[in-house]
């Protein structure tokens, strides 16, 4: 399936880096796990699964060297583990995990076990809030059985840090940087955007101090009538849908990560313009949505309990790190709804696929 710029799409002014993904900043990785059955409907079976998790990993270990990190609330129907204290310390000291709403408490469960696995302080030199957040994809999987195990958090975690591996081996022998999987995949699997089928998407740009900005959504909000690709009504000028669509009203997790030396109080700064970047492609932030974003910036990162003697950027000089989220986040969510197929899920509910060669066409007459 194509991504934006396949589309002959230009978003925003600056650069995208050589993935045209969160991939581009150093040391990130990102996994997935599909949780895809058919089953008698509870409480015979657990139903129709459409589901799963995914894991950003901003590289090294965020327990020994956490991040500096900052969050923003556009509204706030959902939920993200770990936000509080990031918010108050202005550290991020685990990798992200997103999921569905109702498998919220066991992802959280398996990540506090498998990131005490791999490191044995935590829990004995401190303890950890892993940062988990949801989206609710109740529309196309079954929510009322628990269908996230702790094998598929695992999975993910494991591919996510096999991601960064890769790329980093890549970028090192000159090799180019595969995105990865986007749309119906992952925590995404089950989630509806903007009247068509959702999911992951991601983007990144490339500023011109060199530093690299990748932004990773999932996304799972918005109505049909209001999709907007590069500025063109794209909603308007489709047809209208075929049957009942997911209601508008389904949150997106916003993940920023930077290289750049950017303190807590620039990541806030960051994160908070995520929303712009969603309002371009149609979100008016509904009443029972929850638009959550979270910024992490590894070029102050120092051992735990330490400060970078890195002098952080500030002022007028985060002026393009806000133009690079607003534009990634922009474009995340285009590629979302690109690399998602039509989904059928619980009680036959179905999220179409956006009808790619149609908006081609809509976007070539408006050009």
């Amino acid at each position: 399936m194509p991504r934006v710029t396949e589309l002959g799409i230009t978003i925003g002014e600056l650069p995208s880096g050589p993935s045209r993904s969160i991939l581009d900043v150093p040391g990130v990785g990102v996994g997935h796990a599909t949780v895809w059955r058919d089953e008698d409907p509870p409480p015979a079976g657990r139903g129709v699964a459409r589901t799963g998790v995914t894991v950003i990993d901003p590289g090294g270990n965020a327990f020994r060297e956490p991040i500096p990190a900052g969050g923003a609330i556009l509204n706030g129907a959902g939920e993200c583990t770990g936000f509080m204290s990031a918010q108050e310390w202005g550290l991020a000291e685990t990798p992200i995990f997103l999921t569905s709403t109702m498998q919220l408490g066991r992802v959280y469960d398996a990540a506090c076990e498998l990131l005490m696995e791999s490191e044995p302080g935590i829990g004995d030199d401190d303890v950890v809030i892993p940062v988990v957040a949801e989206c609710d994809d109740s529309f196309l999987s079954e929510s009322r059985r628990m269908q996230v195990t702790r094998d598929d958090v695992a999975a993910a975690l494991d591919a996510a840090r096999s991601s960064a591996a890769t790329a980093a081996a890549d970028r090192a022998a000159g090799r180019p940087v595969t995105p990865p999987a986007e749309g119906a995949v992952g925590s995404g699997t089950g989630m509806s955007c903007l009247g068509f089928k959702g999911g992951i998407g991601t983007a990144s740009r490339v500023l011109p101090s060199g530093h690299t900005l990748g932004v990773l959504v999932m996304t799972n909000f918005g109505e049909r009538g209001r999709l907007t690709v590069a500025g063109v009504p794209v909603g308007q000028l489709l047809p209208p849908a075929p049957a009942p669509t997911a209601p508008p009203a389904g949150s997106c997790i916003v993940i920023v990560i930077t290289d750049a030396p950017i303190d807590p109080a620039g990541c806030r700064r960051l994160a908070r313009r995520a929303g712009l970047g969603l309002a371009r492609t149609g979100s008016t932030a509904h009443h029972a949505s929850g638009e959550i974003f979270l910024a992490l910036a590894t070029g102050l990162r120092a051992p735990r309990g330490t400060v970078s003697p890195v002098t952080a950027l500030q002022g007028r000089q985060l002026d393009p790190f806000f133009a690079a989220v607003v534009e990634a986040a922009e474009e995340s969510v285009l590629n979302s709804l690109l690399n998602a197929p039509t989904v059928v899920g619980r009680s036959g509910n179905s999220s179409e696929g956006l009808p790619v060669d149609r908006v081609a066409a809509l976007l070539a007459l408006h050009s």
